[in-house]
């Protein structure tokens, strides 16, 4: 359904250093780069899947109230990996690593990146 996401940021510097460490355990990398944006994508994939932009109208990027990206990770162990890159990283807790009450197997973190942008990561595997 999704085709891909983009998360405005005011600092693409430090944006790329947050990125890069909280979504190498999701098995996604920088795969694009210039001046204005940033793309992360899966090795596999055939396009990035995840932006980080400056504003295409040039104002200062903010945050979505209620808005919140949702990531896939393949083990309980990613989720944890991804959780402590994130706050190693600028990244701030929305609550960490653990199981939540959506399904028996909903293991989940939540961060926000250093501009405000609320990220998860879920494994839906059980243990």
């Amino acid at each position: 359904m999704l085709l891909y996401i983009t998360l405005g940021s005011n600092d693409l510097d430090r944006a790329q250093r947050f990125y890069d460490a909280a979504l190498a355990p999701l098995g996604l990398a920088r795969r694009k780069q210039d001046d204005v944006e940033i793309g992360y994508g899966a090795e596999s994939d055939m396009r990035c899947r995840l932006w980080v932009v400056k504003p295409y109208d040039r104002n200062a990027a903010t945050i979505g109230n209620g808005s919140m990206v949702a990531l896939e990770a393949e083990s309980r162990a990613a989720v944890d990996a991804f959780y402590a890159a994130a706050l190693a990283h600028g990244g701030t807790d929305e609550g960490g690593p653990g199981l939540r009450p959506f399904h028996a197997h909903f293991y989940a973190a939540y961060v926000r990146d250093p501009d405000g942008n609320k990220l998860s990561a879920v494994c839906e595997k059980p243990e």
